[in-house]
């Protein structure tokens, strides 16, 4: 799969993750794992990328005597996902065609 589709796919997976109610790391990779597998030295980077985009900010909170960071996914995050929704249409238009060729050989 090329580098970039991937990494916007796992992008929009990660906000997804988040999408509903503010998250942490392991919390992540655990509600994803049904659906794909993600180490968490990608996870980390992917969340930093997003944070940085303005798509998620992040609080601490004390839990068991440490600091856990927790992702909140802003309007602009979910603008993203919104946004992906719209290119999958495309996408899957795309490949119905590619589909339709392969069968006609």
């Amino acid at each position: 799969m090329d580098i970039q589709l991937k990494r916007g796919l796992l992008d929009v997976c990660v906000l997804a993750a988040i999408k509903d109610k503010d998250s942490y790391g392991y919390q992540i990779i655990k509600d994803m794992k049904p659906y794909l597998s993600l180490s968490e030295s990608t996870l980390y980077t992917i969340l930093k990328r997003l944070e940085t985009a303005g798509m998620l900010t992040v609080h601490s909170v004390e839990h068991d005597g440490r600091l856990r960071k927790y992702y909140h996914i802003t309007a602009l995050g979910l603008g993203r996902i919104e946004e992906f929704k719209e290119d999958w249409k495309e996408i899957l238009s795309i490949y119905r065609f590619v589909v339709k060729e392969e069968e006609n050989e």
